[in-house]
């Protein structure tokens, strides 16, 4: 297997170099080859290229049939300035599937909107973080198919009990840069993910005000909330769903995970699959993809 490593977003530090290279080194103990894009470190004001060239790097990716999947490793500000470059009908022909998070929501969601195709939000970059050894377990017991441990995410529900729908979204942040743009994927029915590693409680809640003035939780099936990183550590009395309660309405599904976000720790979701949610029982804890709702 190989994969292509990009960096559609802010370009690496390059004191990051030898973080690369130990990634690299473990996805080839994996029996994957990683081949690197050509722009992948910041040269210039935080760009490793122009947003053409960033763009032209997936491209080859897309283009090139030995690669079998596309691994970004960046995040920051930077990623929706490729989409202008990119060639949807090569994409949607290409039989392989994108991974990133944070920034890259951008491109995850212009991908479903434009192709159809589902991407992964999930941080490659994970497996040599803090958590590393926990996710390189999880990550080898996915590549050789002995268990789904990677995308099995547990969740309460904080308002209904059960959801079901293709999920859409990502960073809060990074999915609102889309609104009124050509790339903003059709909410009506769809089960919006939500996560954010930076902003209090005044940054998330006019991202939540945007949302409701956009008339998207009109149209959805369901939320579901990941981690609030920043939120979470600020101590603020009020908690994401009693920030997001305010703006939405009180028959709409909520759950809540705390494996979905920014953390080391964090698994791994399909954008653009479909996804069956339901509350076991009471207070009970239950996973997304090993259990069905009867």
């Amino acid at each position: 297997m190989k994969v292509g490593i990009s960096a559609c977003s802010d370009g690496q530090l390059k004191e990051w170099e030898k973080q690369n290279e130990e990634l690299e080194t473990i996805l080839y103990e994996q029996g994957i080859e990683a081949t690197f894009a050509k722009h992948i470190y910041a040269k210039k004001d935080g760009y490793s290229g122009t947003d053409k060239e960033r763009a032209e790097d997936l491209m080859r990716f897309y283009q090139d049939d030995s690669v079998n999947a596309i691994y970004d490793i960046s995040g920051g500000d930077l990623a929706n300035g490729v989409l202008t470059y990119l060639d949807w009908n090569v994409i949607a022909a290409a039989n392989k599937t994108f991974w990133g998070y944070s920034d890259l929501t951008t491109i995850i969601n212009a991908i479903f909107t434009k192709t159809g195709k589902t991407s992964v939000l999930y941080q490659i970059k994970n497996l040599v973080y803090a958590d590393g050894k926990l996710q390189r377990k999880r990550f080898a017991e996915f590549v050789s198919k002995k268990n789904n441990e990677l995308f099995d995410v547990k969740y309460t529900f904080l308002q209904g009990k059960q959801m079901e729908g293709v999920v859409v979204g990502g960073n809060i942040r990074c999915l609102l840069k889309l609104a009124g743009t050509e790339y903003w994927p059709d909410m009506n029915g769809k089960i919006l993910l939500l996560e954010a590693y930076g902003g209090e409680i005044s940054q998330i809640a006019t991202l939540f005000t945007q949302l409701e003035q956009m008339g998207v939780y009109k149209q959805v099936a369901g939320i579901i909330l990941g981690t609030f990183t920043a939120y979470e550590k600020s101590g603020a009395t009020q908690s994401v769903f009693d920030l997001l309660k305010e703006h939405i309405p009180k028959t709409l599904p909520v759950a809540k995970t705390s494996e979905i976000g920014h953390g080391g720790d964090s698994k791994a979701i399909v954008i653009g699959g479909i996804i069956r949610l339901c509350q076991m029982g009471e207070f009970s804890e239950d996973y997304f993809s090993s259990h069905d709702c009867l």
